[in-house]
């Protein structure tokens, strides 16, 4: 996770995202990664695509759906999915044949 984090950090900051997208975009892919980790399955691919919106995709080999949940204040995971779809604008699961990819998509600062 902290790899993922530290190298999605890497191109947010050579594309010269704002630093509260980047923030945001590190704490998503964090997430999203932990998530396939813990209920996916290798391989796990993280992609950023910078267009109209700044896209984030993580994808692994399950087929299992991510469901978001609303976690206890008591509950110690549960958290990952509710927290990437909060910081993003929209977000969503893709069907591939070689699993899923979990996207999110946020908006960019103007300033580019």
């Amino acid at each position: 996770m902290a790899t993922a984090r530290r190298h999605a950090g890497e191109q947010l900051a050579e594309w010269g995202v704002d630093d509260a997208t980047a923030f945001n975009t590190q704490l998503i892919v964090s997430e999203l990664v932990t998530n396939a980790l813990r209920y996916g399955a290798p391989p796990i691919e993280v992609r950023l695509i910078r267009d109209r919106m700044l896209t984030c995709e993580v994808r692994d080999a399950g087929q299992a759906a991510p469901h978001l949940r609303h976690a206890r204040v008591a509950d110690e995971g549960g958290r990952g999915l509710f927290i990437a779809a909060e910081l993003a604008q929209s977000w969503g699961v893709r069907y591939v044949n070689s699993g899923k990819m979990v996207w999110t998509e946020q908006a960019l600062a103007d300033d580019r």
